[in-house]
């Protein structure tokens, strides 16, 4: 069983048969993803025992009442035609119609990637979606995907016909990526304390070997008292009893990202002097551009 704020994503059950037939027999839920509503409650149960019986299927449930809404699964290699590989899955999903536009999906879908990530060990995880289904893109796009191609004249067996298909993918490096860059993003916040201190003007948040995240602001004094982000949050790191450093990503205050300053360099190579090389710096977020420590710090001065 899994959790998010609003939701818990559980086996699917016999006894969710009804709420099942309930939002699968809507001509607006099924057809849209590649399969024809349900004809009938029973129909509804075989489903459950044959179709969401997969090791990664779940029903989507709100918590405050724990019936199905939806179904979301993770396919395993030899239950996708995406992929060949042990390590990397094909996500598939669909929400009954009453709960449509209440960020529900995209809750459910965030919640399974970290799960295929950080529980299952995959290291890639794919998504579809038939020409149309709008709706299933913005889901693809709000947690991250990033499109590959364009397939046309597909088989569609279940509704007999052949459709065009869009295929994403979301590797963990790039959803690790993302995390660091919205946990800087949500504490960048540029502000004068005083006549003589300003902060938040960059962000940063490293990534621990633990696999924490943790974050800082820049406070620049007019003396020298002042601290880089990226130094902020190895301190918070270090306060929190961690120190090996992963990942690296600033924000700066045009909202693009860059290499950390040679002070912010020297403590990392101090802090992992025999594995510094492998940290990797975020240097273009929107290109997607990652150097090492040790490519920018080729040769320490010690």
């Amino acid at each position: 069983m899994l959790q998010t704020e609003r939701l818990t994503l559980r086996r699917w059950e016999e006894g969710d048969a009804e709420d099942l037939y309930r939002y699968a027999k809507d001509p607006d839920v099924g057809p849209i993803a590649g399969w024809p509503p349900h004809r009938s409650l029973e129909e509804s149960r075989d489903v459950i025992r044959n179709v969401l019986n997969g090791r990664e299927a779940y029903a989507v449930c709100l918590k405050a009442d724990n019936r199905a809404i939806g179904a979301i699964e993770l396919k395993l290699n030899g239950h996708t035609d995406m992929t060949e590989r042990d390590d990397e899955c094909e996500l598939s999903y669909w929400l009954g119609k009453p709960f449509w536009g209440r960020g529900i999906m995209p809750e459910a879908a965030g919640e399974m990637l970290r799960h295929a990530f950080e529980d299952i060990g995959m290291t890639k995880v794919w998504v579809g979606y038939y020409e149309g289904n709008v709706k299933s893109k913005r889901v693809q796009e709000k947690v991250g995907f990033r499109y590959q191609w364009k397939s046309e004249d597909v088989d569609v067996p279940l509704m007999h016909e052949t459709r065009n298909g869009y295929v994403s993918s979301l590797s963990k490096d790039q959803w690790q990526w993302d995390r660091l860059y919205a946990a800087a993003s949500a504490v960048r916040n540029e502000r004068r304390i005083s006549d003589y201190v300003t902060c938040g003007e960059v962000s940063a948040a490293i990534l621990s070997g633990s696999g924490r995240i943790y974050t800082g602001v820049c406070v620049d004094t007019c003396s020298t008292l002042g601290i880089c982000a990226e130094r902020n949050a190895i301190f918070n790191m270090l306060t929190n009893g961690e120190q090996e450093i992963r990942k690296v990503v600033a924000i700066l205050p045009d909202g693009s990202s860059g290499a950390p300053c040679g002070a912010c360099r020297e403590l990392m190579v101090q802090l992992m002097p025999a594995t510094y090389k492998g940290v990797e710096i975020m240097m273009d977020y929107k290109q997607e551009r990652v150097m090492t420590l040790g490519e920018l710090t080729p040769e320490w001065w010690i």
